[in-house]
């Protein structure tokens, strides 16, 4: 009986180690080779970044650099789908899988690094501030208790409610409601990413950007946290330091005029 028992017990034992078996982390990079296909958020409201040509195509800065990013990992620029993202759900498309990376005016910060992961820089923007061509605003420190325009989810939406909290702050979804707001004559001035704002700027003389900036913004690709992502951080790092360090990086920077 005892060695009946005893069997019995290392049998338990057994089935208990069984149960607890993990599963298998599902690599991000190899589920990309595998569909044969690189799913980018990108925005379509950030010129010259993301944004929509006259035939309503996605173009830009940031859509050609996933599409090199897709002849990289699979050997085939077209072998990529986008997704446009807004800067309030970008990160949840991300971690709800909706998307496999982000180009989307991402910058690095500390708050966002608790919840993503990010690539090496590709390209660093700054704070700016835009204004109607006729106003009397010279300088950000003027515009402390003013009407001010933000986008939802931005690094300047954070920046400003910190530094500026009696500030009258309007914020929207997209750049393009914000600039419509602008126009419209509903806040004095709009505060975001220098090269965002620019963009609008080239286009309509009826505003103009203040001459100072006020931040460093680094933008990167964004990953998703976790074992399954590294090797596909690995692979995008790699391809950013070598489009650096050849000038490829450089040229694509002044074909979208952003020096």
């Amino acid at each position: 009986m005892k060695k009946l028992l005893a069997i019995l017990a290392i049998f338990t034992l057994l089935l208990s180690g069984c149960g607890k078996k993990e599963e298998p982390v599902v690599d991000d990079l190899q589920t990309i080779k595998n569909r044969g296909k690189l799913i980018v958020g990108v925005r379509d409201d950030t010129k010259p970044f993301g944004y929509r040509d006259k035939e309503g195509n996605l173009a830009g800065f940031e859509v050609e650099l996933s599409k090199m990013l897709a002849e990289f990992l699979l050997g085939d620029e077209s072998k990529v789908d986008f997704v446009v993202v807004s800067a309030d759900d970008r990160i949840s498309m991300l971690n709800s899988k909706k998307v496999d990376i982000l180009a989307a005016t991402m910058t690095i910060t500390q708050q966002r690094l608790r919840v993503i992961d990010f690539s090496e820089s590709y390209f660093v923007a700054g704070q700016a501030v835009m204004v109607p061509v006729k106003s009397i605003y010279t300088t950000f420190n003027e515009l402390a208790d003013k009407r001010l325009i933000v986008v939802f989810g931005t690094t300047g939406e954070k920046s400003l409610r910190d530094i500026y909290p009696t500030a009258k702050i309007l914020a929207f979804k997209t750049y393009t409601e914000a600039f419509a707001a602008l126009k419209r004559g509903d806040a004095d001035a709009i505060v975001a990413d220098d090269t965002v704002l620019l963009g609008y700027a080239l286009e309509d003389k009826s505003v103009r950007l203040l001459s100072k900036r006020y931040s460093r913004e680094p933008y990167a690709i964004a990953f998703r946290q976790g074992e399954e992502s590294k090797s596909l951080q690995l692979q995008v790092n790699e391809y950013i330091n070598y489009l650096l360090s050849t000038g490829k990086l450089k040229r694509l920077v002044l074909k979208y005029n952003l020096m």
